[in-house]
């Protein structure tokens, strides 16, 4: 009797059992799909040699502003005066865009505070589509987790760069300003 039962069954519990596996690979496979895209975001600071015997720290990141065009976003200290002065310099590519010095840069939290930081190339930059801004007295300010928009303006008819700042390099940022404020 239970051997006709079985019989009955066995295709039932076969398309069940079929069925159970199936979903227990998708299961699997969408759970390490999950951790290897979704891995944590990991801050990278770079170092170069300013001068024989003298080791810099930097953040450089390549990001792209609304108009598909790409950026150096690159956040130092100068440490050449008593006091450690923080700049953050954008470059653009050449003959693309160019800064409409002196304009300060403005940047807003994603609480929507709005911080200005002053254009350290007011009288002078190295080239127009290079753009320095004096962190020093807001770098305090900046907000630990979140994101931050940049915008200052272009040359050209109303034009304006604006860069969103990811979580990721603002926790670069904040790795860079702990790293050279350590006692």
């Amino acid at each position: 009797m239970l051997r006709k039962f079985i019989d009955n069954f066995s295709p039932k519990l076969s398309a069940a059992f079929h069925y159970s596996i199936l979903l227990l690979d998708i299961m699997i496979i969408l759970t390490v799909s999950w951790f290897a895209l979704c891995s944590p975001a990991t801050a990278l600071l770079r170092q170069h040699h300013e001068t024989p015997g003298v080791l810099r720290y930097h953040a450089r990141d390549s990001l792209k502003d609304r108009d598909g065009n790409t950026w150096q976003v690159l956040l130092f200290p100068d440490n050449s005066h008593s006091t450690t002065t923080y700049y953050l310099r954008l470059v653009g590519f050449p003959g693309v865009n160019s800064f409409t010095h002196p304009q300060s840069l403005e940047i807003l939290t994603d609480k929507g505070k709005i911080l200005t930081a002053k254009d350290a190339y007011a009288d002078l930059a190295p080239a127009p589509n290079v753009g320095q801004y004096d962190l020093t007295p807001i770098v305090s300010q900046l907000p630990s987790q979140g994101s931050l928009k940049l915008a200052v303006p272009l040359k050209g008819h109303h034009r304006e760069l604006a860069l969103k700042i990811s979580r990721e390099v603002l926790t670069e940022w904040q790795l860079l300003v702990r790293e050279i404020e350590k006692p």
